[in-house]
């Protein structure tokens, strides 16, 4: 949330504070939501507390929304006090009404849907749009997402994933901002800001980060899987984001399907309690996931799902969705003396007070307005923006020759199944949209290009071949080709982990084909995570990453092939050459053999049949343009604790376009006393240079920037050498030793 909306009486008074004030901040004087809370709280039976505590699912047939008798009953009877899955401004009405009129206390539901990257206006996926290191682009985004969210009845996104993810393998890095710390921290923050931002006007929603906590960090990529690690790990990679979109605002907060340190996150009273509450301060509520308490029972560390509520509600959460255990066992375990009346009013103050500051309880409706919704959702402001965010993802990975950008007066050979597919346009987890409503690539290049000559050439999956012969000609017939490849959209996304991660099926067979034409061949792949493309890398002319990009995926892709929009997206994961490096990233340790020092020693850290280097590293992404960074220039060599030290280095277009370039600072702690990465993201800045102009930019480092998690468990810096690099990726960069002096070690 982005405001405290205080109520008194009947009346909604909206202050413009930051989005943590809005949720979290403390006040001296007694708070009028609060009492309002307590006052409500004292009237409510035990069942209809609980019924605050359950969220249920709504269902929908092919005629339309609909909701099974059974949970219509629970809503009237207050045993539901939140819903999912129901949307648009008509139907939730039609739902609320049955809470407001039909219940004994008139308490108004909750609802919630996935609006991951966009409503009915779809965004590029997160990981796509994460390439853009647009942060402003990406809070805008999720604004526009909340905002039509919020035109469509609903109040609550399950979203931002924030979930650093190492492997590719694992489906749901698609949702994410990829495998750094820093870059997903900042992303989880403008996220957040953009659900929220404007919420007392109904244009926001409330955000809810998950998935809580190192859900990416599923054992062999595979999705639900176990989680293990140290707790230094657990601190220094994968809780900062979190940390991050609360310190943002985020009003909820999810938990995980994995354990962490043999514990289900959703009985983890070490996440939920001691670090969610008491280090962090939260003071939203927490929601499982899908029936994930009644998973404890197959996870093995309860009995019966009776003690799994118990378990969940005494470490902490506080909204069970889907698996109706407070429903069914909370009143008996509070009799039993299992759970408290204290733990149940609790959970309830949590979720009550949300809608407090939602305004429900002074308009049920105010989310439900079927004009605003027409007005709202897929319009044309929406549309642009979403070209423009689909362009923003595009990563140029190879530009042999400078074939790209196109020239509109050639003919283009566009092949691929998924060239002329709208519905992998959206990729997975697209909300409320339609394929109907998406422009695909063969679209948006007709629009541009001289003549397109279009061939499907082969499926995305499968061997048949029978396609070749048709692209082959096709191919023969034009200038250039231009092959979209990659996955669909159901191969990347929850319960989709993978082993191989190259591109399906007889596609890259096809490329080779094509290339035997002697045409040029620009390769665009379209895909939710980092894939494997060994021989394409090789021998293809071009390669965009195009992502899955939307509504507007066909025009934003297009103007980036034809340089109406110069690319500039940097790669927020490393792409492996082959599936046997995954893990693979940046931010690795070095061995005690690296490969480096000798790379003919047998016995250095490296694999017999592959180099040990990615195939793109992260922050990896080329231009139309050049760009040249000068020597490094910092007005300090040595510099004390808490003392600010700044890096500079002038950059200039040295090309023949205007573009953007993503500057990056790095930054290795040379010895320490534990290990330290190879080196660690600091700062970023995205910068727009003419051609032949050049700009000086600036980093600013302390000691604060070198902190990292000791084997007490405290935070701080220590002094000595350290490396500071500044480069256009994470491979190539200028780099000045400086040192932080002894002076002495800052400590909490």
């Amino acid at each position: 949330m982005k405001r405290i909306i205080t109520v008194l009486g009947a009346a909604l008074v909206l202050f413009g504070t930051t989005a943590t004030a809005f949720c979290q901040k403390k006040t001296a004087a007694v708070d009028p939501v609060d009492q309002r809370v307590e006052a409500l709280l004292a009237k409510m039976t035990t069942e209809e507390k609980i019924g605050q505590m359950t969220l249920f699912t709504s269902d929908w047939d092919v005629t339309g929304p609909t909701i099974r008798a059974g949970y219509a009953d629970d809503i009237k009877s207050g045993k539901c006090g939140a819903i999912f899955n129901a949307h648009t401004a008509a139907y939730t009405r039609k739902l609320q009404e049955i809470a407001v009129k039909q219940t004994r206390l008139h308490i108004p539901l909750l609802f919630g849907y996935d609006v991951i990257h966009g409503y009915k206006t779809i965004f590029p996926i997160p990981l796509g749009e994460s390439a853009s290191w647009d942060l402003p682009l990406m809070e805008r985004s999720a604004h526009v997402a909340g905002e039509e969210a919020a035109a469509a009845g609903l109040h609550w996104t399950f979203a931002p994933m924030v979930d650093i993810s190492r492997d590719p393998r694992w489906g749901r890095c698609m949702e994410g901002a990829g495998e750094d710390t820093y870059l997903g921290s900042a992303i989880a923050k403008a996220r957040v800001r953009g659900f929220q931002r404007e919420i007392g006007e109904q244009q926001g929603v409330l955000a809810c980060i998950k998935h809580f906590a190192a859900y990416g960090a599923a054992q062999a990529g595979r999705d639900y899987n176990t989680v293990d690690m140290s707790e230094i790990m657990l601190r220094e990679v994968y809780l900062p984001p979190y940390k991050a979109g609360i310190d943002a605002g985020a009003a909820t907060i999810m938990t995980s399907f994995n354990e962490l340190n043999g514990v289900p996150a959703s009985a983890n009273h070490f996440l939920l309690t001691d670090i969610l509450r008491k280090e962090w301060g939260f003071k939203g509520f927490v929601v499982t996931d899908y029936t994930s308490i009644a998973e404890m029972v197959q996870h093995g560390n309860v009995a019966n799902e009776k003690e799994a509520g118990e378990a969940s509600l005494k470490s902490g959460v506080d909204m069970d969705m889907q698996s109706a255990i407070f429903y069914k066992y909370t009143a008996q375990s509070l009799a039993e003396g299992k759970v408290t009346m204290a733990q149940i009013n609790q959970a309830t103050r949590r979720i009550l007070r949300q809608k407090f500051l939602l305004g429900l309880f002074e308009d049920p409706y105010r989310f439900s307005d079927v004009n605003r919704e027409k007005a709202v959702l897929l319009n044309d402001e929406h549309l642009g923006f979403a070209r423009d965010a689909a362009r923003k993802s595009c990563v140029l990975l190879k530009n042999e020759g400078q074939v790209l950008p196109l020239s509109k007066a050639k003919t283009v050979a566009l092949i691929g199944a998924m060239a002329n597919s709208q519905a992998d346009m959206m990729g997975a987890w697209s909300g409320a949209g339609e394929a109907k409503d998406c422009v695909t690539l063969l679209t948006g290049l007709t629009a541009k290009a001289a003549k397109v000559i279009y061939a499907k050439g082969c499926n995305v999956e499968g061997d048949d071949r029978s396609g070749f012969t048709e692209a082959v000609n096709a191919a023969n017939q034009a200038d250039v080709v231009v092959v979209v490849a990659g996955e669909t959209r159901d191969m990347t996304g929850e319960a989709s982990s993978k082993t191989n991660i190259g591109i399906p099926g007889v596609q890259t067979e096809l490329i080779q084909e094509l290339m035997k034409t002697g045409k040029p061949v620009v390769v665009v792949l379209m895909n939710g995570r980092p894939i494997t493309f060994p021989w394409i890398a090789e021998h293809a002319n071009a390669i965009l990453e195009a992502w899955w990009g939307g509504s507007q995926a066909g025009n934003g892709i297009a103007e980036v092939l034809y340089g109406d929009y110069n690319p500039a997206g940097k790669l927020p994961m490393t792409f492996p050459r082959n599936v046997g490096q995954v893990p693979i990233f940046y931010n690795a340790k070095r061995t005690g053999r690296p490969s480096d020092i000798d790379p003919n020693n047998h016995y250095a850290s490296k694999y017999l049949d592959s180099p040990e280097t990615p195939q793109y590293s992260f922050g990896f992404g080329l231009s139309y343009t050049t760009f040249q960074y000068s020597d490094m220039s910092v007005d300090k060599t040595t510099f004390a604790m808490k003392e600010p030290l700044q890096a500079s280095i002038k950059v200039t277009n040295t090309g023949n376009f205007d573009g953007e370039e993503v500057v990056q600072f790095y930054v290795r702690d040379l010895v320490g006393s534990l290990t330290r990465p190879v080196k660690e993201l600091k700062g970023f800045k995205k910068i727009m240079l003419k051609r032949g102009e050049s700009q000086t930019v600036t980093f600013k480092l302390t000691s604060d920037d070198l902190r990292f998690y000791h084997t007490d468990m405290k935070h701080y810096a220590e002094p000595g050498d350290f490396d500071i690099m500044i480069g256009g990726n994470s491979t190539d960069v200028k780099k000045v030793r400086v040192a932080l002096t002894p002076a002495r070690t800052i400590k909490p």
